[in-house]
């Protein structure tokens, strides 16, 4: 009994199932394999061509059937004319059976082919969409999740245009022509040799969309599964220091088994389905075999026709057979579609404005005109309320606070990893907002307290902004941030590899490497965002006098806990709660008696040598 069409619905509901936008992403994955008309054509064609040599196998062994029994007459009066006849006909199938098997080779390789060139375009259009989208959206995704949509989801999409997309077209055509051959020889027995198709379609379009919800939840699974492992890889010293190896493997283990018992429910669905549909195949079978047996005792046909359609059914099995490994592969390039078309869908908040322009040659004068700002998904909490400045070249600008003042805020607004919410940032007069990116990006350079490192050589990571410098470059580079006597000393000097994120250096040694590329960039305007907090006092302190000679002509932001880094600044900007509260030089600050002077007081009497006890100075 048919449902009505609201229960229907509920049940599509239930099962997780939007049947227009399923229809809207296959489609869209179709499309993908059309972008290349001519492999599609050569392997749709070779699959045309390797599915009449198929049907015509069938129609060979039962004209050979019924050739033999007339022969069989007349071998006795003349045998050798029999067996040449015999000869001619199995010579002629057994070339329509290599010609079958060279067809679908081609259609195979074809295939295939295009399923590769169709994952290289969307992987390289994926990771160019990633590079494009803005911290606002790689603050709320996990990187584990788009690591599974650009690995295990793309290969989803892969193997439908590599599979799923050809054995449609040669179950179809199969079905088609041959069916229409068998109603023109005998409608009875074409109607019971096709009798289970219909029966093993709908048990697969059933099959289909469950396993659609079973591959959504797997792949659910999967990206959390990658989750656990990566933070797992990257807090690997966090993890041995406090003996959580127990911790990480049970957490591991319960995402892991999560993953197979979903595994193990998709494969039980599908085994099912497959069963059902070999049983409804053998008992369409077993009805030809009675059914033709009638009809060859009435004499509507002969044993030549009953063969035909058995060997057609032969034929067919296989690729009925596959009929849930194609919804198997259309479910799973649904889901899988989705997944990666729903990042290929984003639009990027932070990009270029319509009528961008860029700055031939910026002198590198920042202004912040009443800024204010809120992160994404939490407006109500402001971080920065109506904050203003100006810095001009050759200028330093020194910004300090508590933690959580908006320090690090104003760093990342400046680059527009971000967009201002109130107010405006001005380079050169031009509102950032109304420049192109790339040239923003080059005229200013960020250099922050996380100095990422990639697993490369030290020479190239720090001329990372700009490959194509020279090793002199680099090495002037180097000696100001004061890491070229580190390489130096080195074996491999420069070519060293400091590992994955620099393990193989010291927090200070990576900030310095960091610092050295910053300077690479050659950027007018130059922010450092506690970039030296892991270096030590007196490292520090020759570092930032050979920071002020290399970048007297820049516009420097400074923004750091401690005073020492940005004492010397021409003017210092007290932040508390996103406000500017006090404003002026160092000597300035310290006499206004404010927050300013009561960090320095701090500062200075920690520093300071502690006096020696009376009981130390006896023991001495």
């Amino acid at each position: 009994m048919l449902r009505s069409g609201p229960e229907r619905e509920g049940i599509a509901e239930r099962l997780g199932i939007d049947r227009d936008t399923a229809a809207k992403t296959l489609a869209r994955v179709v499309r993908l394999a059309l972008r290349y008309p001519g492999r599609f054509a050569l392997a749709t064609a070779a699959g045309l061509i390797a599915t009449i040599f198929n049907l015509a196998i069938p129609r060979l062994l039962g004209r050979a059937v019924d050739q033999s029994q007339v022969l069989l007459k007349q071998a006795a009066m003349e045998p050798r004319l029999a067996l040449g006849a015999l000869g001619v006909t199995a010579l002629v199938l057994l070339a329509a059976s290599t010609a079958r098997g060279l067809m679908q080779m081609v259609a195979g390789f074809h295939s295939e082919t295009l399923g590769q060139q169709v994952a290289r375009d969307l992987r390289l259009a994926y990771f160019d969409k990633l590079q494009q989208l803005g911290f606002d959206f790689h603050d709320r995704v996990h990187s584990g999740d788009l690591i599974t949509r650009g690995m295990l989801d793309l290969e989803g999409v892969r193997g439908f245009i590599e599979v799923g997309m050809q054995r449609i077209i040669a179950l179809t055509l199969l079905v088609a022509i041959g069916g229409v051959g068998l109603v023109a020889q005998d409608p009875v027995m074409a109607l019971a040799t096709l009798s289970f198709i219909p029966f093993a379609g709908w048990r697969a379009a059933r099959m289909g969309l469950l396993l659609r919800l079973a591959w959504t939840k797997l792949q659910a699974q999967q990206a959390v599964v990658t989750r656990v492992m990566e933070e797992n890889l990257q807090g690997v010293r966090v993890v041995r220091a406090f003996g959580a190896e127990p911790y990480e493997m049970g957490k591991f283990d319960a995402a892991a088994q999560a993953a197979l018992a979903l595994s193990n429910a998709r494969f039980r669905l599908r085994s099912s389905s497959m069963a059902t549909i070999s049983s409804a195949y053998y008992l369409a079978l077993a009805l030809v075999l009675g059914v033709g047996a009638h009809r060859i005792s009435v004499g509507a046909i002969s044993i030549g026709q009953l063969a035909e359609c058995l060997a057609f059914m032969t034929i067919l099995q296989l690729p009925v057979r596959q009929i849930g490994m194609v919804m198997n592969s259309g479910a799973r390039a649904i889901s899988s579609g989705r997944r990666v078309f729903e990042i290929l869908d984003v639009e990027p908040t932070i990009r270029d404005a319509p009528a961008a322009v860029a700055l031939e040659q910026p002198r590198g004068v920042l202004r912040f005109e009443n800024v204010s700002f809120a992160y994404p998904g939490a407006a109500d909490t402001p971080v920065l309320r109506e904050v203003s400045f100006t810095l001009e070249p050759g200028h330093t600008l020194g910004v300090v606070g508590p933690s959580g003042c908006g320090k690090s805020t104003i760093a990342q607004l400046v680059p527009r990893f971000y967009d201002v919410a109130g107010g405006r940032i001005t380079l050169d007069g031009v509102d950032v907002r109304e420049l192109q990116l790339a040239a923003l990006r080059r005229t200013v350079n960020l250099v922050s307290q996380d100095a990422f490192l990639f697993d490369d050589s030290l020479e190239r990571n720090i001329a990372y902004a700009t490959p194509e410098a020279g090793r002199t470059r680099v090495r002037d580079a180097a000696r100001i941030a004061h890491i070229h006597d580190h390489a130096e000393s080195l074996a491999a000097g420069y070519e060293a590899q400091v590992g994955e994120r620099g393990a193989s250096l010291s927090g200070g040694q990576r900030q310095r490497v960091s610092i050295a590329r910053g300077l690479m960039a050659e950027a007018r305007v130059l922010i450092f965002d506690d970039a030296t907090s892991a270096v030590d006092a007196a490292t520090e302190h020759g570092l930032r006098r050979a920071l002020a000679e290399a970048t007297s002509s820049h516009a420097t932001l400074i923004i750091s806990h401690r005073l020492s880094s940005l004492m010397h600044a021409d003017e210092i900007i007290v932040l508390q709660a996103g406000r500017v509260v006090e404003r002026g030089d160092h000597a300035g600050l310290v006499a206004a008696g404010g927050y300013y002077a009561e960090l320095y007081a701090m500062q200075t009497a920690a520093a300071e040598p502690k006096p020696q006890r009376a009981a130390d100075r006896v023991s001495a």
